[in-house]
């Protein structure tokens, strides 16, 4: 018998299960009664002396509810935590096991009510229903016996089929959630990070509503296998026609991800695994349903933000998938709320398009990054969302209230009245305060008693510049440029990045733009290109010293900064230097550029400045040597309080250890601006610092004169600003210095209530 037949009989024999199964799920009795026949007819189909099924049970609990082969006596007391045995390692990896010797493996748990010790092979597959596992189903067998690659996907096909008897039959509707039965589920606070800023209240929408499989065994394989590509060829045009809309912009990253996403319609591995499920014996829509189990599976074990967002985009497509076999329409919404916040384990950025932008007030998602395809799409929609919140597809039910703080990164469920009267008063209070900065957006950034400020903004995406004029800066202080990298799936050739910093130059207008260098490693990983591991990113292999290891690298961004700045102002910054040396070594790359521009006869920036990033303690011991050799300084408060406390910024039990407002910290940026004030070098400080107005203030009365934020955040700063003394301040501020406290917070901030500063 060739491969080929081979496989067509292993499919043929899985479609006789399936409808075995199919038949007996449609028969009288109790579902716990159907599901002892389940685990005795896949026992004999499957030629194994054990067949058993563990539901998930609350406190991620696996609990035997069914067994053929095991002792009767351990049904449903027999348990397993996630992660504890080999059933509990398949259902918190959600990936198959099989095994020959599954009592020499390492998570093997010999559990002595069961009696499994004669067997000694065992393979399991995760259930899973709308990427969720449900529970796990296990085969076992006496002898050492080897499960192919055929067997293993003939189980999983089932495990499906065992998931619409699990869920359908409410066998597990109280499973983990975690409630009252009696007064229904109580309030809750959720924490997760900020994709995009602002505050929105409404009621919760989970994403993939309408997403109802009915049918999972084939009548027809050779028909569904037709729908299935009648519904691809149905999902590539409505792509097209979504890329074609009027109200997407022709250009910006935004548009980038969204073609991007348009290519993976394309696949041809993903539709060849959706037609051998078909062939398999299962529908279209189930088809699709156990290619994105796969993928999910897949997602859970991949670190790589990159891969991860590739896995998301195919697992939006599949949702967008089976909303074309089932005839759902995406545009047609009309049972939405008016002020709905979608929930989601994560979107694809076309996905967030198909809801109606009116009705739309936040997303929050359990996965989710800054960089991610939809966080990009959000900010180009301004839509508040929070990333990075687990549990909340599982701990909010459809219109529930919810309450979404994009500033915190918190989101509070089922609030009481109150909580939702006060949020509301706090939404009303923060539009008042938005007018007022719109009021000032076109003043003079000065103090009362006449001190200019520069308030710039720090941008990463060509959607950012829309806020330049909006915020009322005076430039971008901070242009991140490794952002378009990390989107991308190869390194940019000089060409495509001069378009990207000459159309940031075009948007800006007369306005300055900083552009910092590639700033990759440590936390921040181009996706085609590893470092290595490091067990201490942050003060490893990154930014500059990148640059300086792979020249190449450095010089092909240098040279595209050059051309696209040609005729035109270009300022130049580089990150993370430690010394003068690095400064000096980076500076001689670029002169290499300039003068190769030259040699080929091309214009030139008519000005160029280039600048060092003080975000290394040691560079600020230095100074003197180093500030007749730049024409500006930038300070990243955020490396650089990190370093100089020697505590990482990542880890949750040092992030309120230290204060950016200590006498340590502020007495360092108080030095450094005397010395550039010396030297007639402007240094302007870009971390998160200079855009809380409270830091903001301690920062001005230390010497500093630039300050470089987020865009929402010049408003504020600047309405402080105009209602400061900095004079008076700074006497304050230097007897405030010599004090022994671990902060100076609150002596500052009874000093702003006292002034009428607002802060």
């Amino acid at each position: 018998m060739t491969a080929s037949s081979d496989l067509e009989h292993g499919w043929a024999g899985s479609r006789r299960l399936l409808r075995l199964l199919r038949d007996l799920m449609k028969a009288g009795g109790s579902s716990q009664e159907r599901l002892d026949k389940v685990v005795d007819l896949i026992a004999q189909h499957i030629v194994a002396e054990v067949c058993s099924v563990y539901a998930m049970r609350s406190g991620e609990t696996l609990e035997l509810f069914a067994t053929k082969g095991l002792k009767p006596a351990a049904v449903h007391k027999t348990k397993l935590q996630v992660n504890e045995g080999l059933v509990g390692l398949i259902a918190a990896q959600a990936r198959p096991v099989a095994l020959a010797d599954a009592q020499s493996h390492a998570n093997f748990a010999y559990r002595p009510e069961t009696g499994e010790e004669i067997y000694h092979s065992l393979m399991g597959v995760p259930i899973m229903r709308g990427g969720r596992v449900l529970g796990v189903l296990v085969v076992q067998n006496r002898t050492q016996r080897s499960y192919g690659e055929e067997e293993v996907e003939a189980l999983e096909t089932v495990a499906m089929v065992l998931a619409e008897l699990l869920s359908g039959d409410r066998l597990l509707e109280h499973a983990g959630s975690g409630q009252d039965d009696d007064n229904g589920p109580m309030p809750a606070r959720l924490s997760g990070i900020a994709l995009n800023q602002g505050l929105a209240i409404g009621v919760a929408v989970p994403h993939h509503r309408g997403i109802v499989i009915s049918q999972v065994v084939s009548e027809n394989p050779e028909a569904d296998r037709e729908r299935l590509d009648a519904a691809m060829g149905e999902m590539r045009s409505a792509l097209d026609a979504m890329l074609a809309r009027q109200d997407m912009a022709p250009e910006g990253e935004h548009r980038e991800v969204l073609e991007t996403y348009r290519m993976f319609a394309d696949d041809r591995g993903w539709l060849r695994r959706m037609h051998d499920a078909v062939r398999g014996g299962l529908t279209a829509e189930a088809s699709v349903q156990k290619v994105q189990n796969e993928t999910r599976a897949r997602m859970a074990a991949i670190k790589d933000p990159y891969l991860r967002a590739r896995l998301a985009d195919l697992d939006d497509l599949g949702n967008r998938l089976l909303h074309h076999l089932l005839g759902l329409d995406e545009k047609r919404r009309d049972d939405l709320p008016e002020n709905m916040v979608l929930v989601a384990h994560d979107l694809g950025p076309a996905e967030l398009l198909d809801y109606d932008q009116k009705r739309l007030r936040a997303v929050v998602l359990e996965q989710g990054a800054p960089t991610s395809h939809v966080a990009i799409v959000a900010r180009a929609l301004q839509i508040p969302m929070i990333g990075r919140c687990d549990g909340i597809t599982t701990q909010i039910g459809d219109g529930e209230n919810v309450i979404v703080d994009g500033e915190t990164g918190q989101v509070l469920l089922r609030p009481s009245k109150s909580v939702r009267a006060g949020f509301k008063e706090s939404i009303a209070h923060k539009e008042r305060q938005q007018a007022a900065f719109r009021a000032v957006r076109d003043l003079p950034s000065v103090t009362r008693d006449g001190q200019e400020v520069t308030l710039l903004i720090n941008a990463g995406l060509m959607i950012d510049l829309t806020h330049l004029e909006d915020a009322g800066a005076e430039g971008i202080g901070l242009y991140r440029t490794e952002v378009p990298f990390m989107i991308r799936d190869s390194f940019p050739g000089v060409e495509t990045q001069a378009d990207i910093y000459s159309r940031i130059l075009d948007e800006a207008g007369s306005k300055p733009v900083a552009f910092r260098t590639l700033d990759v490693g440590g936390d921040k990983l181009l996706p085609y290109w590893r470092g290595g591991q490091e067990d201490n990113p942050a003060m490893g292999w990154r930014a500059v010293r990148i640059g300086l290891d792979r020249p190449a690298l450095l010089r092909q961004q240098l040279r595209a900064l050059l051309r696209a700045a040609a005729g035109r102002n270009l300022i130049v910054k580089f990150p993370m230097i430690s010394e003068v040396a690095e400064f000096e070594a980076a500076k001689a790359l670029l002169q290499r550029e300039i003068d190769r521009e030259k040699a080929l006869g091309d214009r030139l920036p008519t000005d160029i400045k280039v600048g060092a990033m003080l975000e290394v303690p040691a560079l600020a011991l230095q100074l003197p040597q180093l500030l007749p050799r730049c024409d500006f300084l930038s300070l990243g408060s955020n490396d650089l309080m990190q370093f100089l406390f020697a505590a990482d910024r990542g880890n949750p039990r040092l992030a309120r250890r230290y204060d950016g407002l200590s006498p340590a910290m502020l007495t360092l940026v108080r030095d450094v601006a005397r010395q550039c004030d010396a030297h007639g070098v402007p240094l302007t400080v870009c971390g998160e610092m200079a855009g809380q107005p409270l830091e903001a203030l301690a920062l001005l009365a230390c010497g500093v004169r630039r300050l470089s934020m987020a865009p929402g955040f010049v408003g504020p700063v600047k309405t402080m600003v105009r209602s400061l003394d900095l004079n008076e301040l700074t006497v304050n501020i230097n007897r405030l210095l010599t004090l022994p406290d671990h902060s100076i917070r609150e002596q500052l901030r009874s000093y702003a209530l006292e002034q009428d500063i607002p802060i």
